[in-house]
């Protein structure tokens, strides 16, 4: 029997895997995929060196080919630049320069390194139901793998790290839907693409068009940049469904994309999906913990996945690591902190969120009102959000948006 069992094999429950089995722990992680797999989320925050640095990937990454990125950058629909959020301005620390990664090769190079630590990895097999015993504590997971067989494996904790496809609270029907974040995205490749010069060559651009939508321009390596649109379904949807004539129709919406596009030549598929913004009524029941998009999942627009994602497996990995050095039962209300710091976290950000889609915000009013906020601002825009007071942000960003209420979720739930 293993000591803990890690439904998914991507950033968070890599990050939990390697970091417990570097602690001595028998860990199992279960893939659905054969790595290395297709996915989305390319942008690294500045904050995922550190977790990465815990790891001990920050060396192959920098030996890498991945574009160093310097700052982020907003385009008005007109194509002229705001003043880019540097930030080696804000922090003097080699975190201040992160990377455009191709998910495919980060992703793996994390399992790699999960299993070099010396968690069990099986890949192609899927996690069909959670197994429970006679009083609903979770024991295990129903597992099949990729020759049909089935595989009953039981543990003293399992952690549920399946991303978006949100294992147990689709199940268990905690998931609920952001009201006001009601997304869709459509996104593809281009080859040959215009990049800006010297330290915003490697930026991720987020450029405006109608309706509070934006395109993402992420260059990537091997002169390839990944280009997405994100609005509301009924904006996008409204003449046509084919991805392709959509997609070729917004970019002559802001000048910046056009320009840029104009050089380059799409290649492979256009992606979609929807369904972005989503919580976990809990966040631990007993012998189960959700990490990561399993939990929940903001927006892809400050590319918070991926540094959500790790830090969840760091803070999961540190609060299961104690849970066995003290008497090795886990009981759902040993993660109520874990719980409560990664809400806070997520909670952050959808506030900036939220005024980001506000029609009477721009971050250039918020800077302009007070300019010691964009110290502030750029700590949310790196991942610098555990510990912090925002209340002054908040309360000036209010003057312009419509900021969510406190939301009460990811509490605990004992069987």
């Amino acid at each position: 029997m293993p000591d803990a069992i890690i439904v998914g094999g991507g950033p968070a429950g890599s990050t939990a895997g390697a970091l417990l089995a570097e602690k001595g722990h028998d860990v199992l992680i279960l893939e659905k995929e054969k790595f290395p797999r297709y996915h989305i989320g390319e942008s690294l925050m500045p904050y995922c060196y550190f977790p990465l640095e815990r790891l001990g990937v920050v060396d192959q990454l920098m030996e890498s080919a991945c574009p160093r990125k310097y700052c982020v950058q907003f385009v008005r629909q007109d194509g002229s630049l705001s003043q880019p959020f540097y930030f080696f301005q804000h922090m003097d620390h080699p975190a201040s320069t992160t990377w455009q990664v191709v998910r495919s090769e980060f992703d793996k190079m994390l399992l790699d390194n999960a299993r070099n630590k010396g968690a069990k990895v099986m890949e192609q097999t899927r996690g069909r139901k959670l197994l429970r015993d006679d009083i609903g504590r979770v024991k295990g997971v129903e597992a099949q793998d990729a020759d049909g067989n089935i595989h009953m494996i039981e543990a003293p904790i399992t952690l549920d790290c399946t991303g978006r496809d949100a294992f147990t609270c689709t199940r268990e029907k905690w998931r609920t839907k952001d009201p006001k974040l009601n997304k869709v995205s459509i996104w593809t490749y281009f080859k040959g693409a215009k990049r800006d010069p010297g330290a915003d060559q490697g930026a991720t651009t987020v450029a405006y068009i109608p309706e509070k939508g934006w395109f993402w321009y992420i260059p990537l390596q091997d002169d390839v940049v990944s280009v997405g649109i994100v609005a509301e379904k009924e904006y996008l949807y409204r003449d046509t469904r084919d991805h392709a004539e959509i997609f070729a129709n917004e970019i002559k919406k802001n000048a910046w994309i056009e320009e840029h596009l104009s050089e380059g030549e799409q290649f492979g598929q256009y992606w979609a999906t929807g369904e972005y913004s989503y919580r976990s009524q809990y966040c631990a029941t007993d012998g189960l913990v959700l990490v990561g998009d399993a939990f929940s999942f903001l927006d892809p627009v400050f590319s918070t996945g991926v540094y959500l994602a790790l830090s969840s497996g760091e803070m999961v990995a540190d609060t299961i690591n104690a849970i066995f050095q003290d008497d090795g039962v886990f009981t759902a209300d040993k993660f109520a902190d874990y719980g409560s710091k990664f809400r806070d976290a997520v909670e952050t950000m959808r506030k900036i969120v939220y005024a980001f889609y506000d029609e009477n915000f721009s971050f250039g009013k918020l800077i302009r009102k007070d300019m010691e906020l964009r110290g502030p601002l750029t700590n949310c825009l790196i991942g610098n959000v555990a510990d912090q007071d925002f209340t002054k942000l908040f309360q000036t960003m209010a003057e312009f948006a419509d900021l969510p209420a406190p939301v009460g979720y990811g509490d605990v739930l004992s069987a």
